[in-house]
């Protein structure tokens, strides 16, 4: 399903949505065939589609809705999810995950260890809808699933969270809007939340895949240690010194943290970039002759830089300062002390102040 409201674009639902969908239409199939149902979000109604609703015996009833796509990038787009649902005697509602939706095994997260990765919003938007139409006197079990929810899940932040074998049942507002930064962000977060809950003090902020790989290759630290930040360093910064942190470890390709002794704390290409300036500027600082800063500012990769600046005997020099400016910058903006390591592709460390920064 895609909604179209006025002056603001095609929005989806997200899978707490289609789960509540999924489990009213399951119980409606006990009186008839259902191709659509009336689902209350924090936001409003929704009339969502469902794809295939049955009625499996007298108390039995099974149905599926799909998450239809919308304009963006979002892995669960045309997802199946999956209600079956059983009247019982009992009269309170049981809501279960079944295959395809993950198990929580780390602290921090909305929802407890050992439990379905359905969040409290959709749990409660399942619950609200069911007991409207359940018949009196009566109970449910409601079991959620999702397919291709297994494989479609390695796509996604859940295996760095703990989140196996699944996807999660998410939504604050049942709508699912395009250009989803603040989604992202959201699971960008829930690592800190992770982190602190197992009990870590000292965290490793890395940009990516290639960060981490670093950090394991060099520091002695569990996985749980090392946190994504994406390009919102800025963010997750902040993030961080709301929690009370105020001193990290941050780790990544020379590429990605020089941007930061610029003050770019949001590292996306297309906003902004900054490397050769920076490198530029601190080459010059160091001493560098006008004709090698000409070669720096006119070079492609960082990786060109770093070879010019090899020639010349200044990697390290160059790099102390770039590492001492990104501390001051992180310092002065959200009270963090950082100890930074700016590193090659190969592992190699372009700083040597890294322990002198933190101290």
């Amino acid at each position: 399903m895609v909604m179209e409201r006025e002056g603001q674009g095609q929005y989806g639902i997200t899978t707490g949505t289609a789960a509540a969908a999924a489990a009213v239409a399951a119980l409606l199939s006990l009186e008839r065939v259902v191709d659509s149902v009336p689902i209350k979000t924090p936001l409003g109604k929704l009339d969502v589609l469902v794809e295939h609703s049955k009625k499996l015996g007298k108390d039995h009833g099974w149905a599926t809705v799909r998450k239809m796509p919308y304009p963006d990038s979002d892995v669960t787009q045309n997802l199946e999810i999956q209600a079956d649902v059983q009247l019982t005697n009992d009269p309170d509602i049981l809501i279960k995950g079944g295959d395809g939706v993950g198990t929580v095994t780390k602290p921090g997260l909305q929802v407890s260890l050992g439990e379905k990765a359905i969040n409290p919003v959709p749990r409660t938007m399942i619950l609200s809808n069911l007991q409207k139409i359940l018949p009196e006197g009566k109970g449910l079990e409601v079991t959620i699933s999702i397919p291709q929810g297994r494989k479609v899940a390695q796509k996604t932040m859940n295996p760095r969270l703990g989140i196996i074998n699944g996807l999660s049942i998410l939504g604050t507002t049942g709508i699912a809007r395009p250009m989803s930064q603040k989604s992202f962000q959201e699971s960008l977060k829930c690592q800190l939340d992770v982190a602190l809950a197992e009990g870590y003090e000292e965290l490793i902020f890395v940009p990516g895949n290639i960060g981490e790989k670093l950090a394991l290759n060099i520091l002695s630290v569990d996985k749980d240690q090392i946190i994504h930040m994406g390009n919102h360093v800025g963010f997750m910064l902040q993030e961080a010194h709301d929690r009370g942190l105020n001193h990290l470890i941050l780790l990544g390709h020379a590429g990605k943290l020089v941007k930061l002794a610029a003050g770019i704390f949001n590292t996306q290409h297309k906003l902004a970039d900054g490397r050769r300036e920076v490198i530029t500027a601190h080459a010059g600082l160091m001493g560098a002759s006008k004709p090698v800063l000409e070669l720096i500012f006119n070079c492609n990769t960082t990786e060109e830089m770093i070879s010019i600046l090899r020639r010349e005997g200044l990697v390290q020099e160059v790099f102390n300062s770039i590492a001492t400016s990104i501390h001051n910058r992180i310092l002065e903006v959200y009270m963090i002390r950082t100890e930074i390591l700016i590193m090659e592709m190969d592992g190699t460390i372009l700083n040597s102040n890294h322990q002198l920064l933190i101290g």
